[in-house]
């Protein structure tokens, strides 16, 4: 197989995710994202607790999308100006460790990886996890990619299809049936769990979302979280930049949209729920088909 057809593989096979078959894993700086001072309250809980903050999600060098859903410091601010707990459910892309960050994955006590990857994604990078995690896979592919990557002939329509992507987890049977079942192993799991995709950033940014969605975090912070995956992965962003240019040559502008994130990604999913289903409180029951009590048993965990 030649090495262009390995990366159109690999797009295919997952969507916008980070060309795996091509560059390396980026190093990832260890300095705070500045995004995020603007979104976290240092300071104690406005309800007044003067309870220990959890310590901030490590920052592995091979897997270096992984993070903490409910931010740094004290964490987001949801609902009543309550932070969003840390600890509890962790993002990231593709978990191949190195033996440092094996062993320090190990030492967060994680009970739970959940796998949204598809079969060919997952036969490009197997995870390796700390002894004694449980694996579940969950896989969600949205669409035909082979059709959508056909008609990508300019940047812009690589922008088109990630937005469609996010919307199709609203609108899609499948997709929305796949989101309910994730959501509702990860209320009935005890333990510090993880989820992921290929890049972390598409499957994974939509469910963060709803995660922050309902405890309570402002659309302003759901969406600077989601933009978070460009500082985060910005050096293997660019790495895959360059694998791109190689197996396509001149067109390879057209898929550079691919491999990073767009607030107008995440918008047209966050859109399409206000116009499906009016609400995101009416997604998450009517679409997804939660039951009260998963819902309660959720905000337990983001809040509680």
């Amino acid at each position: 197989m030649s090495h262009r057809s390995r990366a159109v593989g690999v797009l295919v096979a997952a969507g916008a995710a980070l060309l795996t078959s091509i560059g390396g894993v980026a190093q990832a700086e260890t300095g705070l994202p500045a995004p995020v001072a603007a979104l976290l309250d240092s300071g104690s809980a406005s309800l007044g607790s003067s309870a220990p903050v959890a310590p901030d999600a490590p920052r592995l060098t091979s897997v270096d999308n992984f993070r903490d859903i409910a931010g740094t410091g004290a964490g987001y601010v949801g609902t009543h100006g309550r932070h969003v707990n840390k600890g509890v459910f962790y993002r990231a892309n593709a978990i191949v460790p190195n033996e440092a960050d094996l062993a320090t994955l190990a030492g967060l006590n994680l009970s739970t990886v959940y796998d949204l990857r598809t079969d060919d994604e997952v036969a490009q990078k197997q995870n390796v996890l700390p002894a004694g995690v449980a694996y579940k896979r969950i896989p969600i592919l949205s669409g035909n990619i082979n059709e959508m990557l056909g008609k990508i002939k300019a940047p812009e329509d690589a922008v088109t299809m990630m937005e469609d992507m996010n919307r199709s987890f609203v609108t899609g049977e499948v997709e929305r049936a796949k989101f309910a079942e994730l959501l509702t192993a990860m209320a009935n799991t005890d333990g510090a769990q993880v989820f992921h995709c290929t890049a972390g950033k598409d499957r994974t940014g939509w469910t963060t979302a709803l995660l922050l969605s309902l405890a309570g975090a402002s659309d302003s912070t759901i969406m600077e979280d989601y933009l978070l995956t460009n500082e985060y992965a910005k050096d293997s962003i660019a790495k895959n930049t360059e694998g791109i240019k190689r197996a396509f040559g001149d067109a390879y502008l057209n898929y550079i949209p691919l491999v990073s994130v767009q607030a107008s990604f995440l918008q047209a999913g966050l859109d399409q729920v206000d116009t499906t289903y009016g609400s995101m409180d009416k997604y998450l029951t009517d679409g997804l088909g939660l039951s009260p009590e998963t819902i309660g048993k959720l905000k337990a965990k983001l809040l509680g």
